[in-house]
């Protein structure tokens, strides 16, 4: 009965938000407010007008419970641990996903869920990407941006060149930001198409051109917003990079994009069109009695019951196991030397918009020189804990987002001729900036394991949270510039027997 079906929605909502309460506070406190991903606020509404769209076809369709629904609750469950035990905040909103569809299935079957197939897609639109997927991302589409607007730029009559994420003007220089990536009108523009081709009532390749094509139209109006910018900046100087004026600019380009989809929806329609092809015209679905079989039917019952259980069994595990961590002692990182071997440090300090873009326990970063040789930094940065969404970042996408070039990337082996450990290996790369060349190594010391993979680092966290009840680990990086006729092996030469003689102090500072 309807009662029935009230009351079992109330027992999952209970337990779902038990499980799953901080962390979509999180979510919306926190990853909704960045800048790239405030669109996420509008998404419910959206949903819930989708949902509200199929309320007859759902109506309609009878209920036939399934056990197949488990299938998918279980592994949710499980990436709800990777995620909880791993500081992986994706894995538990895809957690969270799974495990309601999972439920909706077990209730009312494979027919029924797909009258809400559409609804349940768009709710992924809720979780912003993986911090890594986002960076490389946000890189990629810096350079293609920068680059396609300095081809724009150049057919308005004026000289730029591009050098990394920055382009030069002559009379100024611009940089292409994270800010101006276009990551933040791509996502939207890719949504708002999606929904477009949904209510676009067309054959599916007409439907797929015009959900795929807001991606390459995202990308050239971005070029074109920081071509505007250029050109405009010769008239009215940095007011064109920054403001009002700036974000007024990326509001008519998003509308331009909306114009642009539609114009494509009013070309297509011209294209061998269909009987009954039409755009934004809801199908209207025939009435049909049906008896209420959603959750009352005597089958339902242990699937309930069943599903139930498997969420009350992670919320007894979560709330009586131990989970906290045993966070060890370390020796504050101002006090790492500033004479190692040979070599005399000035230590260096980062401004406070990448501390908290880090978040970090501790960190150091020391500029070491000698007579006759080319500068050394370390950087360190140190983590007492990689749980909910804080974890290191790797150089592979840091590094990238400030406009290097990754050049012959890999993993070296370096003797240490120290008693107790003989060798260590490390990721080993060239990286590139205009007609700068540097040679950087870098490693994750993660309790005692030197790791090159942050993958390979994230299943050691696992592991370690639930036999350690640990998951503290540093990033250790070494830079050295290159002169302009420097051998590669004489960079290497340089850090390898600086390395040696920093890993015994290094090793006092990093629990093992």
């Amino acid at each position: 009965m309807r009662t029935q079906t009230i009351w079992y929605g109330v027992i999952y909502g209970a337990l779902l938000a038990m499980i799953y309460y901080s962390t979509y506070d999180w979510l919306v406190r926190m990853d909704w407010s960045r800048d790239d991903y405030n669109y996420c606020y509008l998404i419910p509404l959206v949903v819930l007008y989708l949902i509200w769209e199929k309320r007859n076809k759902w109506s309609n369709e009878p209920a036939a419970p399934s056990w197949r629904g488990l299938f998918i609750m279980a592994p949710g469950i499980l990436l709800f641990w990777v995620g909880e035990l791993g500081g992986e905040l994706f894995s538990i909103y895809i957690s969270s996903w799974l495990v309601a569809v999972g439920i909706l299935w077990v209730h009312n079957g494979w027919r029924k869920l797909k009258t809400m197939t559409f609804p349940l897609f768009m709710a992924l639109f809720l979780f912003p990407l993986p911090h890594f997927v986002n960076t490389k991302l946000t890189f990629s589409l810096k350079l293609l941006s920068s680059e396609i607007g300095i081809r724009i730029i150049q057919l308005f009559g004026m000289s730029a060149y591009r050098e990394g994420n920055v382009i030069d003007l002559g009379f100024t220089q611009l940089q292409v930001v994270d800010a101006c990536s276009g990551l933040r009108y791509l996502i939207p523009l890719f949504i708002t198409s999606v929904l477009m081709a949904w209510f676009y009532r067309a054959a599916l390749w007409k439907r797929i051109i015009i959900a795929l094509s807001s991606i390459p139209l995202s990308i050239a109006t971005n070029s074109l917003r920081i071509a505007l910018t250029a050109v405009l900046y010769q008239s009215i100087g940095p007011a064109a990079a920054e403001g009002f004026f700036h974000d007024f600019e990326g509001f008519v380009i998003f509308i331009v994009s909306l114009v642009v989809l539609l114009g494509e929806i009013w070309v297509l329609r011209k294209i061998m069109p269909g009987p009954d092809e039409s755009f934004m015209k809801s199908i209207k679905v025939s009435q049909r009695s049906v008896k209420d079989a959603q959750l009352s039917t005597p089958n339902a019952v242990p699937k309930f019951i069943t599903a139930i259980a498997l969420l009350a069994i992670t919320i007894t595990i979560y709330s009586t196991i131990d989970f906290r961590e045993k966070i060890p002692s370390s020796k504050p990182f101002i006090k790492f030397p500033l004479a190692i071997g040979g070599w005399q440090g000035k230590r260096q300090f980062l401004d406070q918009q990448f501390i908290e873009e880090l978040q970090f326990s501790d960190y150091t970063s020391v500029d070491y020189s000698k007579p006759d040789s080319l500068p050394i930094n370390v950087y360190v940065a140190y983590y007492e804990s990689q749980r909910k969404g804080i974890s290191i970042h790797s150089p592979e996408t840091c590094l990238p987002g400030s406009g290097w070039l990754f050049k012959q990337a890999g993993t070296m082996t370096i003797p240490l001729y120290r008693k107790g450990t003989s060798s260590i290996t490390v990721m080993r790369a060239l990286i590139e900036r205009g007609t700068s060349t540097e040679l950087v190594y870098f490693w994750f010391n993660q309790r005692g394991r030197i790791l090159t993979n942050p993958y390979e680092m994230k299943i050691y966290n696992i592991w370690d949270a639930l036999t350690k009840k640990r998951t503290d680990g540093a990033l250790v990086r070494v830079i050295t510039p290159m002169a302009v006729s420097e051998k590669v092996d004489d960079a290497d030469k340089r850090l390898k027997s600086f390395i040696r003689d920093m890993i015994p102090t290094l090793n006092e500072f990093i629990p093992g």
